[in-house]
């Protein structure tokens, strides 16, 4: 009999249901929110309230496609957390009125640990290539930044993570301040390809070994910006591409040089990458040379694995489901772990 698990992941501002089956993707449906661009970041209320508009017929076309009927579904997978509590409340609760329903498990899933196994996203026809454990994988979104050492499907330990901003939130905060469009990191992105990564120097952290800082880098920014306009109003319009180029290849710099030295550290040659940074051309680029350069077996997921997506939700879930690890109704959704 096939094992057929139906995710959910509504941890911010993307509902989103896969189908897996036998541990192989059917279909992956997402839904983005557009009306978070007018304020330059996501707001909880009105992400909640596209949930509840979105997830019923998510989840309808999910199961259309994967060409199933829902009564095939053997349990339902859903982010418990951490994230946004009301976006949460929503995928949860779908969850649970559709395990009744149909008297089927739930199962909850942590959406940091998705994300590190989305790498193990199977799709039929499509030939897999599969980290092996132990393995290293680094996690970097918006709220996010860690190296975790991934020792099985269950077991994995954080080795060290920012201790202020994330990532791409620096990047998002940089992107604000130069009048850019929300979400910031793709934009500056597309804008470093233009600029001179050695225009301008900001700050790097000198913090624990494996731990990530941006805040500093951050300031220093801020404080390149308001010295430079208060002499030419224009600045920004006019080295904005320059300043993009600068800002990425630190924050990049400052995560490769991390996990390089984890790698080292713990003899550790399967590498990885996750998370909706990950989607980021230069950092792809970067851990791919980095992995040529010493010799380590490279796991770069595909972009759209990348962000917030249910297939991870449900390959997570499978897994889960095969070791019989099940949620009870009682469960509530944490919005920090």
């Amino acid at each position: 009999m096939s094992e057929i698990i139906l995710g959910i992941e509504s941890s911010c501002d993307d509902t989103s249901a896969a189908v897996i089956k036998d541990g192989y993707l059917l279909s992956n449906v997402l839904a983005s929110q557009d009306v978070h661009k007018a304020y330059g970041g996501v707001i909880p209320e009105l992400a909640s309230r596209a949930h509840q508009v979105n997830i019923v017929p998510v989840v309808s076309e999910a199961i259309t496609r994967a060409g199933i009927k829902a009564e095939d579904i053997t349990a339902i997978a859903f982010t418990r957390g951490p994230g946004l509590l009301g976006s949460l409340l929503v995928g949860t609760s779908f969850a649970k009125g559709f395990a009744i329903g149909l008297d089927i498990p739930m199962i909850d899933v942590n959406h940091l640990q998705a994300h590190v196994l989305a790498h193990f996203v199977r799709e039929p026809g499509v030939e897999s290539h599969l980290p092996e454990f132990p393995f290293l994988c680094l996690l970097v979104s918006g709220g996010n930044s860690q190296i975790i050492l991934v020792k099985s499907y269950k077991e994995m330990q954080v080795l060290g993570q920012t201790i202020d901003d994330a990532a791409g939130e620096a990047l998002d905060k940089c992107a604000k301040v130069m009048g850019l469009p929300y979400p910031g990191g793709p934009v500056i992105d597309a804008l470093a390809k233009e600029g001179n990564p050695d225009a301008f120097k900001f700050a790097k952290p000198r913090i624990g070994e494996f731990d990530f800082s941006f805040s500093g880098l951050k300031t220093s920014f801020l404080y390149t910006l308001r010295d430079a306009v208060a002499e030419n109003p224009n600045f920004i319009e006019e080295c904005k591409c320059d300043l993009c180029a600068a800002i990425l290849h630190t924050v990049v710099d400052i995560l490769a040089e991390r996990l390089v030295k984890a790698a080292k550290h713990y003899r550790i040659s399967d590498i990885a990458i996750g998370g909706g940074v990950a989607a980021n051309s230069l950092l792809r680029e970067r851990i791919a040379a980095e992995g040529e350069k010493r010799g380590w077996r490279t796991f770069i997921p595909e972009r759209r694995f990348t962000t917030d997506n249910a297939a991870m939700i449900a390959v997570a879930g499978y897994y889960k489901y095969m070791n019989e690890e099940f949620s009870t109704l009682d469960a509530a959704p944490v919005a920090r772990f």
